[in-house]
């Protein structure tokens, strides 16, 4: 039995001897009894003055709670720690497990980490820079792709890089009529699409994500599409044979990209706008780029959309402008800076005279410290995409109902019988816009049936929540005008649809209604239509006799125009007012 013994403790020496991993045998208090060659090797460089007589001691800098971790484990056998990890410098990384074997001896088993470790941060940062939704490299992937590519453009002065922003037009749609699974699915389709039209095709995802920042990422004659997010894509062209093979792959991709979709039972189909920049636009900056390529899709869009646009110096120039000019719309909107214009609106009488005091419509005008007079169109857009029309738009009714009550008092008789105020899509869709009319016409005193609320065809045509928010102001008693009719989405057919009372017939038409037959005829056919429902009619942007002419023998009750004034302010308007007597 003794030599079985024996024989079992040698061949405990031999494999703690040849095991690959350190084994150190130790007392409760640290002092190493036996270790072997691989415990040396790895205990060695951290012991001071080479004394490896405690296992504490050795660790102590790098785990020092390894005593108190002992003390504390009452159980009579029993794992203390297991895959403690410590980290001995950068490139070193040791884990250690304590096994209690009785109630004098410890086991630790002590392995190189090192490489697990970098493993670890590699799958990680791998995981970190790919789109779970359709596996291509995420934001973080392409910016440090865009970010190589900038690094190794600077080296070769001939080397020709760029990057193609792509965006869905009008995307909030597709989730809107068919479910944000469907928009899912839609995504991913544009995702395999993009992988089977650029030539680096074969490249997976995760294969590219991985490999930046390791020299086996974006490279000469890579084409690697990313989801930076949402519905936007973005290709990293990198080692162009020159400047304008850039713009051929974005129509390759622009032609591609516009075939339908199969998604189910639905078959459908989108417009896209790219926007490129080439490394030759002035940026070396891998955030920079993504940013003037956004900027340079704005501009697609702003232009219809389904069209690419080169990035230019000067989209970035009105960019910075534009936020200028919020900034100091933001203050004029909070000092009230901003003042009403108003433009008569006539009643245009059978014998060819005119009712001077029909209506006006308020018209909202900003006088800029330095550029100064900035018309609506420059300005409205901002205070919609900045939240600032809400206080805007209420501020330009108060002061218009207020001035018409002044002009109540002073003409009496000669004052205008209705005031014209344009409405926004954001405005309408407060839930307590129809509060706030109330509250306005209550504190000017003025009468809900002098007020006219003006909204676009194309707004009036929107959802259910714009249609309930117009009912709600008609039971106020305000009345609702159809403004720039026959621009929009609305035509002669849906008219009873809406709730409206006024239909204001679009300049456009009118402008050519004295030389044209045809906007002849559909004037005509907008004021019989709208006369069978019981609405008014009102003739835009009347500039010439022959076009109020025009107007009148087709029967429209009102119009409005440089024939009859330009807008005026508060005074101004009396004095025209009282000329008209």
């Amino acid at each position: 039995m003794g030599s079985d013994g024996d024989l079992a403790y040698e061949a405990l020496i031999q494999f703690m001897y040849r095991a690959p991993v350190a084994l150190i045998q130790l007392q409760q208090d640290g002092d190493i009894e036996m270790l072997n060659p691989m415990a040396s090797r790895l205990l060695m460089p951290l012991a001071r003055d080479a004394d490896l007589s405690n296992l504490f001691r050795v660790l102590e800098a790098y785990a020092p709670d390894l005593p108190a971790l002992c003390a504390a484990f009452g159980a009579p056998q029993g794992v203390i720690c297991e895959g403690k990890r410590m980290v001995v410098d950068h490139a070193t990384v040791l884990a250690l497990g304590l096994l209690k074997i009785d109630q004098q001896r410890l086991m630790a088993v002590l392995v190189d980490a090192s490489h697990e470790v970098d493993r670890e941060q590699r799958l990680l940062a791998s995981a970190a820079r790919v789109d779970t939704l359709t596996q291509l490299p995420n934001r973080a992937g392409a910016l440090a792709l865009l970010q190589q590519m900038t690094v190794r453009a600077r080296a070769a002065a001939d080397d020709h890089c760029a990057v193609v922003l792509i965006n869905i037009d009008r995307f909030a749609h597709i989730n809107d009529a068919h479910g944000i699974e469907v928009g899912n699915q839609v995504i991913a389709l544009v995702a395999e699409r993009l992988r089977a039209t650029l030539r680096t095709a074969s490249r997976t995802g995760q294969a590219v994500a991985a490999g930046v920042g390791t020299g086996s990422g974006a490279g000469a004659g890579a084409e690697i599409a990313t989801r930076i997010g949402g519905d936007e894509f973005a290709i990293v062209l990198d080692g162009l044979r020159d400047g304008d093979t850039g713009a051929l792959v974005a129509a390759r991709l622009l032609e591609r990209l516009g075939l339908p979709y199969r998604v189910g039972a639905h078959e459908l189909t989108f417009s896209f706008s790219l926007g490129m920049v080439t490394l030759d636009a002035g940026t070396r900056d891998a955030d920079d780029l993504l940013r003037h390529a956004a900027i340079a899709v704005a501009v697609a869009k702003a232009q219809g959309g389904n069209r690419l646009v080169r990035f230019a110096q000067h989209m970035r120039d009105e960019v910075l402008q534009r936020g200028c000019l919020e900034a100091d719309l933001r203050l004029a909107v909070e000092r009230e800076e901003l003042f009403n214009l108003y433009q008569p609106v006539v009643g245009l009488l059978a014998d060819g005279a005119i009712d001077p005091g029909a209506g006006v419509e308020a018209l909202v005008r900003w006088r800029h410290p330095v550029r100064g007079m900035v018309g609506p169109v420059e300005f409205i857009g901002i205070a919609e995409s900045t939240g600032l029309i809400d206080q805007l738009g209420e501020q330009v009714l108060a002061r218009a109902c207020h001035d018409f009550m002044d002009w109540q008092r002073q003409l009496g008789p000669r004052a205008p019988q209705l005031m014209a105020v344009n409405l926004s899509r954001a405005q309408l869709v407060q839930p307590d816009f129809c509060g706030k009319v109330a509250g306005i016409l209550a504190a000017s005193g003025m009468p809900a049936p002098a007020l006219q609320l003006e909204i676009t065809e194309s707004l009036a045509a929107q959802g259910a929540d714009i249609q309930q928010q117009l009912h709600g102001l008609k039971q106020l008693g305000v009345k609702l005008a159809l403004d720039d009719f026959g621009t929009g989405y609305s035509s002669l057919s849906s008219l009873h649809l809406l709730p409206v009372d006024t239909v204001k017939i679009d300049r456009s038409f009118v402008t050519l209604a004295a030389t044209s037959r045809h906007h002849q005829v559909l004037i005509e056919a907008t004021v019989m239509v709208a006369h069978s429902l019981g609405m008014n009619t009102v003739a835009e942007g009347i500039e010439t006799a022959e076009q109020a002419a025009v107007a009148c023998a087709q029967g429209c009750n009102k119009g409005q125009g440089y024939l009859y004034s330009r807008p005026l302010d508060s005074l101004a308007l009396q004095q025209w007012l009282q000329r008209q007597a």
